[in-house]
């Protein structure tokens, strides 16, 4: 029986070691496909992972020298860095690009993460080659992940949960299984010449809801009970933060992170769902799964 092109054709990923990279790597590779991992540190590589790959090739996206040689006979290369490394990831390779970027862009106080995050869109727009760019909001579910569990940690430390505004602003976070889904599927794009040229779509969840609503989630689904929800000003709650960082046994939560609760963040994913053909996991079923195999941490 003969492989098909997708078998055959080498897909570098660029982060391999990391949280959204080596869960697109086991993917890939339970599906039949060649993965070359592309690491800074191979000692970070899971061995298991590092064994499984066609190739580990070690390289710094900061280094000319080395990137090029590393992403040498790649049929797509899969950036799950951060995208202000696409200028560099661009100038080392001619192959088409899936990259994921972030819904930070779209903040009203734009940081280096959202600032690099442009700056990593607006390289590919201008070199026009086949790209994907893929814009998660907040990713749970991943091994490691430090989102919910890190929230989660925090409510079983808090007889009131304290939310600027009440938590009435939107969040519509999306689960790891589907952005690793959704990386597979521009993947797929490319590799079948379903792509022209730069594209970028936002992948989320498949609802916005109250932050204070995902809070309650993440307390039911952890077998934390209930607990009273306060509304207190953001600014208040952004200068408790900065005492926070300094106590022992607490999560630590940055003042810009306290800010960011203030605004909306729901999207359309109709874009998502038609071009890419994914429907997302439904929070609920999301954190369900991530939450209730989840130990009880000690006080």
């Amino acid at each position: 029986m003969t492989q098909s092109a997708s078998e055959t054709a080498n897909i570098c990923v660029i982060g391999a070691s990391g949280r959204s990279g080596a869960a697109l790597c086991r993917a890939l590779i339970k599906n039949g496909q060649r993965v070359i991992a592309i690491v800074r540190s191979p000692g970070k590589l899971a061995p298991d992972l590092a064994e499984a790959c066609a190739a580990v090739r070690q390289a710094d996206l900061t280094d000319p020298i080395a990137l090029p040689i590393a992403l040498e006979n790649a049929a797509v290369v899969v950036n799950t860095a951060h995208a202000r490394h696409l200028p560099a990831i661009l100038a080392a390779t001619h192959a088409p690009i899936v990259a994921l970027g972030s819904t930070r862009k779209f903040t009203r106080w734009l940081d280096d993460h959202g600032r690099g995050v442009l700056a990593g869109e607006a390289a590919l727009q201008a070199d026009g080659r086949p790209s994907i760019l893929l814009h998660p909001t907040m990713i749970y579910g991943a091994q490691g992940e430090d989102n919910v569990q890190r929230l989660a940690l925090l409510l079983e430390r808090l007889p009131i949960i304290p939310l600027p505004g009440g938590g009435r602003s939107l969040v519509q976070p999306i689960n790891q299984q589907d952005v690793t889904r959704c990386v597979i599927a521009a993947i797929n794009l490319l590799l079948a010449g379903k792509v022209s040229g730069p594209e970028s779509l936002v992948i989320a969840g498949p609802t916005a809801v109250p932050y204070r609503t995902f809070v309650r989630m993440i307390l039911y689904f952890s077998g934390l009970g209930g607990r009273p929800v306060i509304s207190l000003p953001g600014w208040l709650l952004m200068a408790a933060s900065h005492v926070m960082r300094r106590l022992p046994k607490l999560p630590k939560v940055a003042p810009a992170e306290v800010r960011r609760l203030l605004e909306d963040k729901n999207f359309d994913i109709t874009p998502m769902r038609t071009r890419l053909g994914i429907n997302p996991i439904p929070l609920e079923a999301g954190l369900q799964q991530l939450l209730s195999a989840r130990p009880s941490n000690p006080t």
